[in-house]
């Protein structure tokens, strides 16, 4: 006999504006319970003393959630210098102490440059990565350090928001896979000292700014005035997301062959390769593959495409 689903069949992503001192995934499971869905996933962890955009995809737009985890992110950052700990960030326990070199806003703009690229950056032990299905943050808690590979990113801007003698604050336009604690500690080295993180907020994901995202407390009281209905008015549509993939729509013809998996081909053409696809309607079908000769294959698609 088939399991019954718990919860509603309610699709949309929404925005919530993570406050400090929980995890990603508590945020989730309140999220889920307040929207009684019957599926939930979030797009990329925060950690707890982080801040801001955490998108979090239900029912069908989880299909979207690996693609959301790979768009490009900003953040503010603070870090205080002279201190680093065994985290990288205040939650953690001091490792060294260093004296502050005096330094000018020049002096800090110019070596800013230098991070701006492509580069390789080695992972935190504290970090959700696993080794043999273990999180490093767990093993990095018993004092157990794991070589780590170096992974390629790309920081795409940095700019100086404010500094004092033992701090800065920097806004940072990155790619996936960045942490922000190392870079922080990167900067701080090449300052001659050291440092750690002191606030990080998330600021922009996947073409989600905080103005869209919306705070915990702020659904909690919607969900007490007005119930589900007011709740569900809190979505955004899953095509929303990703906005700079281009949109492609498919006549009757096309959607049919979309909803056997098979290939389309389309008169628009783009130079990207990821495209999302509506029907005639407008109706979000998912996302595709854009071949250079306008071939459109099936990526992602939702229920209403292959029904």
């Amino acid at each position: 006999m088939a399991r019954r689903k718990k919860g509603r069949d309610i699709t949309g992503i929404l925005v919530i504006d993570k406050p400090t001192g929980h995890s990603s995934n508590h945020i989730l499971q309140q999220v889920k319970r307040l929207f009684d869905a019957n599926k939930a996933g979030h797009t990329g962890s925060l950690d707890p003393l982080a801040s801001g955009l955490l998108p979090v995809c239900l029912g069908e737009a989880t299909k979207l959630s690996g693609y959301l985890l790979d768009a490009d992110k900003q953040y503010v950052v603070t870090c205080k210098l002279g201190v680093t700990t065994d985290s990288g960030d205040a939650d953690g326990n001091i490792v060294t102490e260093h004296e502050i070199p005096e330094f000018d806003e020049n002096q800090l703009s110019t070596l800013l440059t230098d991070f701006i690229g492509e580069q390789d950056q080695v992972p935190p032990m504290f970090s959700a990565l696993k080794h043999q299905g273990q999180p490093l943050y767990k093993l990095a808690r018993q004092g157990i350090e794991i070589e780590r590979k170096s992974r390629r990113i790309t920081i795409y801007d940095i700019t100086l928001i404010d500094f004092d003698a033992a701090s800065f604050t920097l806004s940072v336009h990155c790619s996936k896979g960045t942490y922000i604690r190392t870079l922080v500690e990167d900067i701080s080295h090449a300052l001659n000292t050291g440092g750690h993180v002191t606030m990080l907020r998330r600021t922009a994901v996947a073409g989600f700014s905080l103005s869209d995202a919306v705070s915990l407390d702020a659904l909690k009281q919607c969900h007490e005035q007005g119930g589900l209905d007011d709740l569900d008015q809190q979505l955004s549509a899953a095509e929303n997301a990703l906005p700079e993939w281009p949109s492609v729509m498919l006549d009757e013809a096309g959607c049919k062959q979309l909803s056997f998996g098979q290939a389309v081909q389309v008169e628009q053409t783009y130079q990207c390769a990821n495209v999302r696809l509506f029907d005639p309607t407008m109706q979000f079908l998912g996302l595709g593959e854009m071949t250079p000769d306008g071939v459109v294959k099936p990526k992602r698609l939702f229920v209403a495409a292959t029904s």
